[in-house]
């Protein structure tokens, strides 16, 4: 009968993982060698398994051993054994870095849909604009001819009392005269107090 060839450590002496984690807490560079040694592919099967994504997988695997140097001091042998302590510690990682990775892509979508959704201000603007834009559409077709033509020009296009006389072939007065009164009646039907 053929005997098994082994590679590496001898596979038949498994190491004790409580008195390594031990060691480790007291800064034992060695001993986290040998930990990472007989973990390290449970810890990567673990998070993997949750992840399902290679990379991630084994950023997370190496946050998780990073984590085991840095709390080993914390690891009570009384509440379970040290590959369970590492393997659940893989596990919390793992599903931290699941929710982390959905909350962003939350965050993200509610980014986008504000920046393509108007300011609820800018709404209520052009809303209260269009009205007012109607309210005085109304009211001007409420004026005499001359007073349409006089407050449009006047207003609208921007032209002096002077210029609105001159377009409209009519003495200066009587375009001040018939200004006064458009806006007086504009003023009224539009329900302005000053």
């Amino acid at each position: 009968m053929k005997e098994a060839v082994h590679i590496g450590r001898n596979p038949s002496v498994e190491p004790n993982l409580e008195e390594l984690v031990g060691c480790v807490a007291l800064g034992d560079d060695e001993a986290f060698t040998s930990v990472y040694d007989a973990v390290a592919g449970s810890v990567l099967g673990v998070v993997r398994a949750v992840l399902r994504d290679q990379a991630q997988s084994e950023e997370v695997a190496q946050e998780v051993l990073v984590e085991v140097w840095r709390t080993a001091p914390r690891y009570r042998p009384d509440r379970g054994t040290a590959i369970n302590w590492i393997l659940t510690l893989a596990h919390r990682r793992a599903v931290d870095r699941v929710r982390s990775v959905e909350a962003a892509a939350v965050r993200d979508h509610k980014a986008a849909l504000l920046e393509r959704t108007p300011e609820y201000d800018e709404v209520t603007e052009q809303v209260e604009a269009r009205l007012e834009r109607e309210q005085v559409r109304r009211c001007l077709r409420t004026l005499t001819e001359i007073q349409q033509q006089a407050v449009t020009l006047a207003y609208y296009r921007g032209l002096t009392y002077r210029q609105v006389a001159e377009a409209l072939s009519l003495p200066l007065g009587t375009v001040k005269t018939r200004l006064r009164d458009g806006l007086i009646r504009l003023r009224d039907c539009l329900g302005v107090t000053a």
